[in-house]
C-alpha cells in the first residue's frame, strides 16, 4: 500500500483528508504540527507528503527546506495543502520547493488527480531508474489549481 503523511495542524482538516485518503485505498499517518511532520517522515517513510503551509512549531515553508537540503528526502513528492489562494501564492508555494498545491477548502476530485500525477510520476521515475522522483519539473503546468 502507498503510506501518504498528512501534516496538518486542524483536526477537522486531518480527519477529512484521512477519510478521501483511506477510501482511495491509501495507508494514512498524520503529524500535527511541522517539526512532528519531520520526525514521522523518519519513522514512517512515507511515498508522499500533504503538508499544510501555516503550521505551529515549523510552518510548510521550513519544512519543505529542511526536506529539500536533506539528501535523504530531497526527492519525496510534497503537495501544498493550504488556506493560501490569493493570486501569486501558488507560484511562490511550487518555487519554494513544492510539488504540487491545493487549495482549501479541499477538492477531492483535485486531491485524486494531484496524487495520481505524483505518483505516477514517481513510478514512472522509478521504473526507468532516474533519480528525480518527484515530479518538481512539470510542477507548472501539471498541478492543480484551485480546489474552491
Amino acid at each position: 500500500m502507498i503510506r501518504i503523511l498528512v501534516a496538518e495542524d486542524n483536526a477537522v482538516n486531518r480527519e477529512l483528508l484521512r477519510e478521501l485518503l483511506e477510501a482511495r485505498g491509501y495507508t494514512v499517518s498524520e503529524a500535527c504540527d511541522g517539526q512532528e511532520a519531520l520526525h514521522m517522515i523518519e519513522q514512517v517513510k512515507p511515498e508522499l507528503l500533504l503538508l499544510d503551509i501555516g503550521m505551529p512549531v515549523l510552518d510548510g515553508f521550513a519544512v519543505i527546506q529542511r526536506i529539500r537540503e536533506n539528501p535523504r528526502l530531497a526527492l519525496l513528492p510534497v503537495v501544498a495543502v493550504t488556506a493560501y489562494a490569493m493570486r501569486g501564492d501558488r507560484e511562490k508555494i511550487l518555487q519554494s520547493g513544492f510539488d504540487g498545491y491545493l487549495s482549501k477548502p479541499l477538492n477531492p476530485s483535485s486531491l485524486t488527480e494531484e496524487l495520481d500525477r505524483l505518483l505516477t510520476k514517481r513510478a514512472q521515475a522509478a521504473g526507468q531508474g532516474h533519480g528525480d522522483q518527484s515530479g518538481r519539473k512539470d510542477q507548472a503546468a501539471g498541478a492543480s489549481g484551485s480546489g474552491a
